[in-house]
């Protein structure tokens, strides 16, 4: 099976050219390294920094499979992967905890704690001399600003800016949105796409324009504007009040039915438990790799701005973040990493 699975869609990791493999033996194994290729760029930036670890500090050989989250976390528990750096837990819960209790995989470490999604507006429009609206800290208080935000198709109310239309954050904000009773005030704009909705955000901020929306990190997004903007208070997070909205119809939620803001998600690096006891010295350096999401984001936000892949973004953080990465690893294996970056 997994020589069957490996021959439909691996790709070797352009790192590769150049590693040292005769400087460590990756464990002992007699076989690459497998990850998850999942198809968005964070999870790219963090293979190609875990991958150029791998490859140049512990002498393995990496490779990916291509792929969208429930196949290639099949092919984890089938053991045709060893490793999903950004394993979205909360995402595939069931699936995940079925996996887990039948001993095929395990959650060995956090690529990051903080992923997050939330309502935001320009810092400028409530901070600093001029502000416009200094006494916008809430989403209680958008609709004696609606006018500020006025859209453009219905002057008479304000644009909040939702996600794109058709993915779940979109349904989520929308009820949000009727629970908060700012339907009255605001037109629900969903946009078509992720680039419409990036580049409206981008032009307002550049613009100084007014704007109210949603968005998430890590992003490329929230890396270029993450310091320019303020999330709005919401209600604090309240398990018991997002579960019920979650569950219910559209049509059946009102005004002043409970919500909260959303909550942070913890993104996991997983591995499949025999890859785990093959490899323990790379379980413990997973163990010990992490980041932040505005890290990300910035990240996410160099290869946007320089038209840079996953690798050169994860070559330039590491190059420049010796005292975090060294940490993850032992001496000798920063050593060899460090060599082969002053070789990149």
């Amino acid at each position: 099976m997994k020589s069957i699975f490996l021959a439909a869609g691996l790709v070797a990791s352009p790192l590769l050219a150049g590693s040292a493999f005769a400087a460590a033996d990756c464990e002992g194994l007699d076989r690459p390294v497998v990850l998850a290729g999942l198809d968005w760029d964070s999870n790219s930036f963090h293979n190609g920094v875990a991958g150029f670890i791998l490859e140049n500090g512990y002498g393995c050989e990496i490779e990916a499979i291509p792929g969208s989250t429930i196949p290639l976390m099949n092919g984890m528990i089938r053991g045709d992967i060893d490793i999903t750096m950004e394993m979205w837990i909360p995402n595939v819960r069931e699936a995940w905890e079925k996996a887990e209790a039948d001993g095929d995989v395990a959650e060995v470490g956090v690529s990051y704690p903080d992923a997050k999604q939330a309502w935001y507006v320009p810092k400028y429009l409530v901070e600093g001399d001029g502000a416009e609206a200094p006494d916008l800290k809430a989403v209680s208080d958008l609709p004696k600003y609606a006018s500020l935000f006025s859209d453009p198709e219905d002057p008479d109310k304000g644009r909040f800016y939702n996600c794109i239309l058709g993915w779940g954050c979109e349904v989520m904000n929308t009820k949000k949105l009727i629970a908060y009773d700012l339907l009255e005030s605001f037109t629900n704009f969903r946009p078509g796409t992720g680039g419409a909705l990036s580049a409206a955000i981008e032009s307002a901020i550049l613009r100084k324009r007014p704007i109210v929306f949603y968005y998430w990190s890590p992003t490329w997004v929230m890396g270029k504007i993450g310091d320019e903007v303020v999330q709005l208070e919401e209600p604090p997070f309240d398990e018991a009040a997002w579960e019920q909205l979650s569950a219910m119809a559209q049509e059946d939620v009102k005004p002043g039915t409970p919500a909260t803001q959303w909550p942070l998600t913890k993104v996991s690096i997983a591995v499949n438990t025999e890859f785990q006891k093959e490899a323990p010295q790379i379980i413990e350096f997973l163990g010990k790799y992490g980041f932040v999401a505005a890290t990300v984001s910035k990240a996410l936000a160099y290869m946007q701005d320089n038209s840079a892949s996953a690798d050169d973004a994860a070559i330039d953080w590491l190059q420049n973040n010796e005292e975090t990465w060294s940490a993850w690893v032992p001496q000798d294996v920063a050593d060899r990493v460090k060599t082969a970056l002053a070789s990149s």
